[in-house]
């Protein structure tokens, strides 16, 4: 009843056409030129230099990421307390009442 029935691949119906012959094709390489003036090397990155304005602009724009991440922490752990909460409550209720029902009969 429960047996896996593995299917069978069908031979293909329609025609079919061999498949293309590639010829193989002969690479020329051409001498290559040296290079006529060497280029000199970029310089290092530059080192960014912070005025005032963008320090506190940092500073506020973190602050402002971290108490954003926080409330959505602290508003999913309330959301799953409350929930929590309330399938302990129904389940005292259910509990009572099936109790209940036992005891009447």
């Amino acid at each position: 009843m429960l047996r896996p029935r593995i299917p069978t691949n069908p031979m293909p119906t329609g025609i079919v056409t061999p498949p293309a012959v590639i010829e193989p094709t002969t690479v020329v390489q051409h001498p290559v030129a040296p290079d006529p003036t060497p280029v000199a090397p970029a310089p290092a990155r530059p080192t960014v230099q912070l005025t005032p304005g963008a320090v506190i602009a940092l500073v506020g724009g973190g602050t402002a990421v971290a108490l954003v991440v926080g409330a959505v922490l602290v508003s999913m752990l309330l959301a799953v307390a409350i929930t929590g909460a309330s399938l302990a409550i129904c389940a005292l209720v259910i509990r009572s009442l099936i109790t209940a029902d036992a005891k009447r009969h």
